[in-house]
C-alpha cells in the first residue's frame, strides 16, 4: 500500500465496532439462555475467527453485515469441537476461551497462526493450572497449541502479575465453572468490559479496587447488545486530524471506557483541540469527537494510564515525531509481546523514515520536530503497526509503501478507504 500526503480530513465517520466488546458479545451470548442480538459488530477477521469457534461447538450464529444473532444454549450448552479450535491471529479468543474450555465437559485442543503460536500463553495456564484446570502446551513452551481436558475448577483468588484484561477475563470466566467463587487482583485496573457484559447478562460479579470477584455457576439471560465504535480504530483518525493542517472532523459512537480512553488523556495532555458531545453513560459509555488540527507538544506517558491506551501507543509514537519537544514512554514492556515487538518494530520503522527515537526496554524516547520522509516499512503483519504507520505515510513528504498492508483485515477492514474517502 502507497501512501501519499494528506490534504486535510473533513466530514464525519463512524468507526467500526468495538473490538474487544465484539469478542465478548460473541462468546457471552453463546453462554447465554436464548437470542442475544448484537449490533454494530466488528466483522474484522479476529471477531470472525470467534464466531467460527463457537459455531464449531454447536452455536448457531446469524450474521447479516454488522448485525449478529446468537442463538445462545446456556454456560453448560456447548458440545465438543470435531476438530482443533482456530483462532487465527486473535489473541483475545484464545486467552479467553481457554477460561470457558477448561470448565467444559469435554476435550478440546485451540491453535492459531504463526503469530498466535509465538505468543505467550503461560500467562493463562498458570492460574488455570492453580484452578485445577488440565491445560498444557502441545509443544511444551507455553504457547499454543493448546490442549485442554475439560472438568471441574476450584475456587482461588489470583494476584496477577501483569494487569491484562485478557489474563483477567480467561480466570474470570473459568470461574463460572469453579466450586467456589473466583477473584482476580490486578496491579492496576485493565479494561472492564468482561465485568461490564457479564453483570449486565445476569452474572454475580463484584469490583472493589482493583480485583474483581464472580461467583459460580450464573444463568446469563440473552439480551441486546449495542457495540459503541472502537476507540483503538478512532485513535489514527483523530491523529491524522489533529496533525493535519486544515482538519475537522467528526465521529461518531465512539466508546469511552474509562479503562480504555487513555488515548484521549494523551491528545489532551499534548494540546489536541477535541470536543466530546451527545454522552451516553448506560452500560458502555460513548460519545461523539469533534476534531479539530493543531500543534502538538511532548508528554510523558507511563504508570497506570499504560493499560488505558496500550494498543493506541504506536499511534502515539508517530504524534510524538510531529510534536514539540521529548515524548517519553516507559512502562510498556507488554507491547514487546503483541502481534509484534511493537517498541522495536515502530522505532525501527520511524527511524526509517527520519525520526529521532530511543528504544528503551519498556518503551521508547521520541525527540519530534524532525520532518519524516517517504520510503519502504515493513508492518510485520501487525494491523496496529500498519495502520499507525499509513497515518505517518500522510503526514511526510513524498509517498510512503507500506508492506503487508492487508493485515488491517484484522480490525479495520474499510480502513483505507475510509482514510480517502476523508482526506479531501
Amino acid at each position: 500500500m502507497v501512501i501519499d500526503k494528506f490534504s486535510s480530513f473533513r466530514g464525519e465517520l463512524s468507526v467500526p465496532g468495538d473490538k474487544s466488546i465484539s469478542h465478548r458479545a460473541v462468546m457471552f451470548g453463546s453462554l447465554a439462555q436464548g437470542d442475544t442480538r448484537i449490533r454494530h459488530f466488528l466483522t474484522g477477521a479476529d471477531c470472525l475467527s470467534t464466531i467460527g469457534c463457537f459455531r464449531a461447538m454447536g452455536i448457531d450464529i446469524e450474521q447479516n453485515e454488522d448485525e449478529v444473532i446468537v442463538h445462545g444454549k446456556g454456560i453448560h450448552g456447548l458440545s465438543a469441537p470435531a476438530k482443533t479450535l482456530d483462532v487465527g491471529n486473535s489473541g483475545t479468543t484464545i486467552r479467553l476461551l481457554s477460561g470457558i474450555l477448561a470448565g467444559q465437559a469435554f476435550d478440546s485442543m485451540i491453535t492459531g497462526d504463526a503469530s498466535i503460536c509465538r505468543r505467550p500463553m503461560k500467562r493463562i495456564i498458570s492460574p488455570l493450572l492453580s484452578m485445577h484446570a488440565d491445560v498444557r502446551s502441545k509443544r511444551g513452551n507455553n504457547c499454543a497449541p493448546l490442549v485442554i481436558h475439560g472438568r471441574t475448577l476450584s475456587g482461588i483468588h489470583y494476584q496477577s502479575p501483569v494487569a491484562s484484561a485478557q489474563v483477567k477475563s480467561c480466570v474470570l470466566l473459568a470461574g463460572m465453572y469453579a466450586d467456589s467463587p473466583v477473584s482476580v487482583t490486578e496491579p492496576v485496573l485493565s479494561r472492564n468490559h468482561t465485568e461490564i457484559m457479564l453483570k449486565a447478562l445476569g452474572a454475580e460479579i463484584s469490583s472493589e479496587g482493583t480485583t474483581v470477584t464472580i461467583q459460580p455457576d450464573p444463568v446469563l439471560t440473552a439480551g441486546e447488545i449495542l457495540v459503541p465504535g472502537d476507540i483503538s480504530s478512532a485513535a489514527y483518525f483523530i491523529a491524522a486530524a489533529l496533525l493535519t493542517p486544515g482538519s475537522e472532523l467528526l465521529l461518531r459512537n465512539v466508546g469511552t471506557n474509562p479503562t480504555r480512553y487513555g488515548f484521549l488523556r494523551v491528545c489532551e495532555a499534548m494540546g489536541a483541540s477535541i470536543e466530546r458531545m451527545n454522552e451516553t453513560s448506560v452500560g458502555e459509555p460513548s460519545c461523539d469527537l469533534l476534531i479539530r488540527s493543531g500543534s502538538l507538544h511532548c508528554t510523558e506517558i507511563g504508570g497506570v494510564l499504560i493499560p488505558t491506551l496500550i494498543d493506541e501507543l504506536p499511534m502515539i509514537a508517530v504524534m510524538a515525531c510531529f510534536a514539540e519537544g521529548t515524548t517519553v514512554i516507559r512502562d510498556a514492556k507488554e507491547l514487546r509481546v503483541k502481534e509484534s515487538d511493537r517498541i522495536s518494530v515502530m522505532s525501527e520503522n520511524l527511524r526509517k523514515m527520519g525520526a529521532e527515537i530511543e528504544e528503551t526496554e519498556d518503551g521508547m524516547i521520541i525527540h519530534g520536530g524532525k520532518p519524516l520522509k517517504g520510503t519502504v516499512v515493513d508492518s510485520h503483519l501487525d494491523h496496529r503497526i500498519a495502520m499507525s504507520l499509513a497515518v505517518a505515510g500522510g503526514l511526510c513528504e513524498g509517498p510512503l509503501s507500506i508492506r503487508g498492508a492487508e493485515c488491517v483485515n484484522i480490525s479495520y477492514p474499510g480502513f483505507f478507504e475510509d482514510l480517502k474517502r476523508l482526506n479531501i
